[in-house]
């Protein structure tokens, strides 16, 4: 039923990089895509300058929770975006895999997670781009 494109977004702790990716993708197609995120290696709570640096576009991610990554999502996902997480995520053929290189914010101020944040939204644009060409639903 669901013809909507999939992505999962993987970083180790998934409370910065993948969260704001993950909230951009949501937020910019429309809802059109199926977004997922998650860690290697969750934290207990998104990044407080991650939260902060989106609030200021207007998405607000404070209820958004890390969660693990499983084999499922993986499986589950038509294109699976890792970020600094390595050999970690499990890979199956026939899977779009996409690596961002992107500095880690954690542990960084708001000030030096913008530039982040930004680089991210840049790529998420491309993706949905991509992903949803146009003429599909009309702006």
């Amino acid at each position: 039923m669901s013809d909507k494109p999939s992505v999962l977004f993987v970083c180790v702790h998934n409370a910065g990089r993948s969260q704001m990716a993950a909230a951009y993708l949501d937020n910019l197609s429309g809802g059109r895509v199926e977004v997922r995120s998650a860690g290697s290696e969750p934290a207990a709570t998104v990044n407080p300058a991650a939260v902060e640096a989106m609030l200021e576009e207007g998405i607000d991610i404070r209820t958004q929770k890390p969660k693990v990554l499983t084999t499922e999502a993986v499986k589950d996902s038509d294109v699976v975006i890792t970020m600094g997480c390595g050999d970690t995520c499990p890979v199956f053929p026939g899977k779009r895999y996409e690596d961002w290189q992107l500095e880690d914010p954690a542990g960084k101020g708001v000030d030096s997670v913008r530039p982040i944040r930004d680089e991210i939204r840049s790529r998420v644009e491309a993706l949905i781009a991509d992903l949803l060409p146009a003429g599909g639903s009309g702006r």
